[in-house]
């Protein structure tokens, strides 16, 4: 049984840092299709934050490019997001998932998030406060 387990949230004043992590159970990288970041705000919702294909390939929601990236590690089985200068706005859940089932493309997973299929974490909350 596939299990993702995201930590690493807190409190953070803005232009500050954190780095989440998501680890993964159940499968390894060379099985997984895609994978991604997501967050949502209270009363919004859920939005792509980024995303990561089994080539490796990266995309990213706009508002994020430059400051957030999204990497793994294979060896652990672990996705990360390194958020830089973080702003109130990114105040949100932030939630990993993982998916077999294609297609597997990072740029789909920013386009048009994860499938059916795909295997949610419990989330972790990041606050920025100004």
């Amino acid at each position: 049984q596939v299990q993702v387990v995201e930590s690493g949230g807190g409190s953070v004043q803005a232009g500050g840092s954190l780095r989440l992590s998501c680890e993964v159970y159940g499968i390894t990288y060379t099985n997984w299709c895609k994978m991604g970041w997501f967050r949502q705000a209270p009363g919004a919702e859920r939005e792509t934050v980024a995303g990561v294909d089994s080539d490796g390939s990266t995309a990213y929601e706009d508002s994020v490019k430059g400051r957030f990236t999204i990497s793994r590690d294979n060896a652990k089985n672990v996705l990360y997001l390194q958020m830089n200068n973080l702003k109130p706005e990114d105040t949100a859940m932030y939630y990993c998932a993982a998916e077999i089932s294609g297609p597997c493309s990072a740029r789909t997973v920013v386009g048009r998030g994860m499938g059916a299929s795909a295997v949610w974490g419990q989330g972790t909350l990041v606050t920025v406060s100004s």
